[in-house]
C-alpha cells in the first residue's frame, strides 16, 4: 500500500528531479505532515524499537556511574551543567539522577538538567518520567540556549537518526546515491551527477567494487563540533553511545524498521523508522579537531560490564524469585551480549573530555 509520504515524495521528484538520499531520509522522518516521528511514537513496545534504557534500568545506571566518576576525575568543579541530548522518553535520564542523588549527593545537590529536545509532544513525556527531579530540568530546542559553564554531556541513539549522504562507486567514480522514480513511477535509488572528493574517501576506495556505498554525514559532523565547542570552551566530558562501526570504511547501512521488522529502506516511507549506522572513528575525528582529548571508544558490552553491570544485576536480583531473577539475566545479555548482531557488540560508546583526564573503563588506572 502506498504511503502518504509515498504520493508526496512521487509529486516531488517529477517536480524537481530525484533528491538525495539524505534529503529523503530527512523527510521519512521529519516531513511535517508525514514524517515518522510526527505520526508516530518510535519508543517502547508499541514503537519500532526498543532502546537500551527501556530494556532495563541498568543500562542508566551504569551511565550514572560514569558521570558521578567523570565529575569527580575533572576535579568535582561546583555548578555542573549535566546535558542530554535526544533524550526520547526520559527514562535514561531518570535512573542516571536515581544513581547520583545515592553516589554523589554533593553532586545532586548542585546539579542542573538540560534536556534538549525539539519535540513538544516528547518533552510531555518526558516532564513526567522526570517528574522527580522537575526542579532542577530545563527544555531546550537546541545546544545553543543550554548556559555555560562545566558540562557532562550524554547522547544516546542520536546520531543514528541523523540523515547522511550516500555516495555509490561508478565507472565515472563516486556519485551522490539519489532517489528517483523508475519507469513504473515507484521509488528506486540512482545515482547522480554530484561527485566525491578522494580524501573524504577511506584507504582502499580506488578498489572498490561498481556499487559499492561510501557514507559521509556532515549534519552529524556539525552536531558533534558543537558539542565539542562547548566541551572545549567550558569543559567537561561527553559520551556518545550508538550502533556503528570504530572505523571509518564502505558499507552500505542505510535500513527501515516496520511493524518491528526489518524493511526495504524505500519501501514504507513515513510509516518505518530510517536509520543508518554512526562511523565513531569520524565523531572522534571531529572532537579531536576541535582540541577535545579522545578518551577512547568502545563495544558497549565492554563499557557497561566494566562499570560493573553484572555486579549491580546480582544485587538487584537478590532475593527476588526465579522469574524477577531470569528476567534480570535476559535483559544483561541484550544490553551487553556479544557475537553479530548483538547489541554489546553492534553498538559503541566513545568518550571526549577537556581537559585530558583518563577515565574508567577507558584507561584503566594504574594498580
Amino acid at each position: 500500500m502506498t504511503t502518504k509520504l509515498e504520493h508526496h515524495l512521487r509529486s516531488l521528484i517529477r517536480t524537481t528531479g530525484p533528491i538525495s538520499v539524505a534529503d529523503y531520509f530527512h523527510l521519512c522522518l521529519s516531513d511535517p505532515q508525514y514524517g515518522y516521528y510526527k505520526t508516530h511514537d518510535p519508543f517502547g513496545v508499541d514503537g519500532d524499537f526498543i532502546t537500551a534504557p527501556e530494556i532495563s534500568q541498568l543500562f542508566g545506571e551504569m551511565i550514572g556511574i560514569f558521570l558521578v566518576h567523570a565529575w569527580q576525575s575533572h576535579g568535582a568543579p561546583d555548578n555542573p551543567h549535566l546535558v542530554e541530548i535526544g533524550p526520547g522518553r526520559g527514562t535514561m535520564m531518570t535512573d542516571i539522577l536515581r544513581v547520583i542523588q545515592k553516589l554523589a549527593p554533593a553532586l545532586y545537590g548542585q546539579l542542573q538538567v538540560h534536556l534538549v529536545e525539539s519535540s513538544e509532544r516528547l518533552q510531555k513525556v518526558q516532564s513526567q518520567s522526570v517528574v522527580e527531579h522537575k526542579f532542577k530540568t530545563t527544555w531546550h530546542d537546541s545546544l545553543e540556549t543550554v548556559p555555560e559553564g562545566f558540562t557532562l554531556a550524554v547522547a544516546n541513539e542520536l546520531f543514528d537518526a541523523i540523515p547522511m549522504r550516500q555516495f555509490v562507486a561508478t565507472g565515472q567514480g563516486f556519485r551522490e546515491r539519489m532517489v528517483a522514480l523508475d519507469e513504473q513511477d515507484n521509488l528506486t535509488f540512482a545515482a547522480g551527477v554530484a561527485t566525491l572528493d578522494p580524501v573524504s574517501l577511506p584507504t582502499g576506495y580506488d578498489t572498490a567494487r561498481t556499487g559499492s556505498i561510501f557514507e559521509l554525514a556532515p549534519a552529524r559532523d556539525a552536531i558533534m563540533q558543537q558539542l565539542s565547542e562547548r566541551i572545549r570552551s567550558f569543559g567537561g566530558t561527553a559520551l556518545i553511545i550508538d550502533y556503528g562501526h570504530m572505523a571509518t570504511s564502505l558499507g552500505d547501512t542505510l535500513q527501515a524498521v516496520y511493524q518491528h521488522q526489518f524493511d526495504p529502506p524505500l519501501a514504507h516511507p513515513g510509516d518505518a523508522d530510517l536509520t543508518s549506522h554512526v562511523d565513531f572513528e569520524a565523531l572522534a575525528r571531529r572532537a579531536r579537531a576541535t582540541g577535545l582529548h579522545i578518551n577512547g571508544i568502545l563495544p558497549q558490552g565492554d563499557f557497561l560490564v566494566m562499570l560493573g553491570l553484572l555486579e549491580r544485576a546480582a544485587a538487584l536480583g537478590r532475593n527476588k524469585d526465579a522469574v524477577i531473577q531470569e528476567s534480570i539475566r535476559m535483559d544483561v545479555a541484550r544490553l551487553a551480549g556479544s557475537g553479530e548482531g548483538k547489541m554489546g557488540e553492534l553498538f559503541k560508546v566513545l568518550a571526549v573530555s577537556h581537559p585530558a583526564v583518563d577515565l574508567v573503563p577507558f584507561k584503566l588506572p594504574p594498580t
